[in-house]
C-alpha cells in the first residue's frame, strides 16, 4: 500500500466534509423569529420602592431600550408591538451583609428588584408576569453616596440581561 497517497486522500476527504458542514451561531443570544416577530414596546418602568435613587429609573429605562436596540431586529414602537415589556421597580434597599469582629457591620448589600410583564402578541404561551433581582455588596467604610452610581449600574446591567434573556434567549 502507498501510505502517501492513503494520507492525501484522508486530508483530501476531512477536508471536503469539514467544507459541507456548516454551524450557525448566534452570539446575542436571541432567538427570535423576525419573520413574524417585527417589533417590540418597551414602557418605562417607573420606581415605585419606599427608597428612591432619582436617575435609577431613567438609567434602567435607557439600558434596557438600548439592550433590544443593541442585539436584535426588532424595531421598538410606542404601542401595538408584538413584544411588550412593561413594569415598575418596586423594590431598592440595603442591608448589612456581614459583620466585623468587633461587632459592627462590615459589608452592605444593596439590592433592586423590577416586576415585568412580558406579552409576546405572536405567541401567547410565551407571557408572563416575574420579578428579577440583582444584588451588589460594598465595604460599610464606604458612604452609599460615592458608590451608589456605579453599583446602580451594575445591577441594571444584570437586571436588564436577565429580562432580556428570558423575554428573547428563550432560557
Amino acid at each position: 500500500m502507498d501510505w502517501t497517497k492513503i494520507n492525501k486522500l484522508t486530508i483530501v476527504l476531512t477536508c471536503l466534509l469539514l467544507l459541507s458542514c456548516s454551524v450557525s451561531y448566534k452570539f446575542n443570544g436571541a432567538s427570535i423569529d423576525y419573520t413574524k416577530t417585527k417589533t417590540i414596546q418597551i414602557a418605562d418602568f417607573p420606581n415605585r420602592s419606599t427608597y428612591i435613587w432619582g436617575p435609577m429609573a431613567p438609567m434602567f429605562n435607557n439600558a434596557l431600550k438600548d439592550l433590544y436596540a443593541n442585539h436584535t431586529k426588532l424595531v421598538q414602537v410606542k404601542r401595538n408591538g408584538d413584544l411588550k415589556i412593561d413594569g415598575e421597580i418596586i423594590q431598592y434597599s440595603q442591608r448589612n451583609k456581614s459583620v466585623s469582629s468587633e461587632g459592627y457591620s462590615a459589608q452592605t448589600e444593596l439590592s433592586m428588584t423590577v416586576n415585568v410583564r412580558f406579552t409576546n402578541t405572536k405567541n401567547r404561551q410565551e407571557d408572563f408576569e416575574r420579578q428579577f433581582t440583582a444584588t451588589a455588596v460594598y465595604e460599610t467604610t464606604m458612604s452609599l453616596n460615592s458608590v451608589q452610581e456605579q453599583l446602580v449600574t451594575d445591577m441594571v446591567k444584570d437586571l436588564t440581561e436577565q429580562i432580556f434573556n428570558a423575554t428573547v434567549a428563550n432560557w
